[in-house]
């Protein structure tokens, strides 16, 4: 991994949705070449997988919590 990788990695964590055109002109590469990286990075299993992000209060969903139980019986 250079230092390309870590661009596009970065990249794709601010915006998974991300073309190869778009990645390409953020890195200075041609869309082939991003492309061919990407699937590089797929295959060692650096970017396991693309995902969004929920905005939860404007979706009607303003409270998060976390729990932590334990069960015995």
């Amino acid at each position: 991994m250079d230092s390309i990788d870590c661009k596009i990695l970065a990249c794709l964590q601010d915006d998974a949705r991300l073309s190869f055109r778009a990645l390409g002109r953020r890195v200075g590469l041609s869309q082939p070449a991003v492309a061919d990286r990407v699937r590089r990075l797929e295959e060692a299993g650096v970017l396991t997988g693309y995902s969004g992000r929920i905005d939860r209060p404007a979706a009607g969903l303003p409270i998060t919590a976390f729990l932590r139980l334990r069960c015995t019986t």
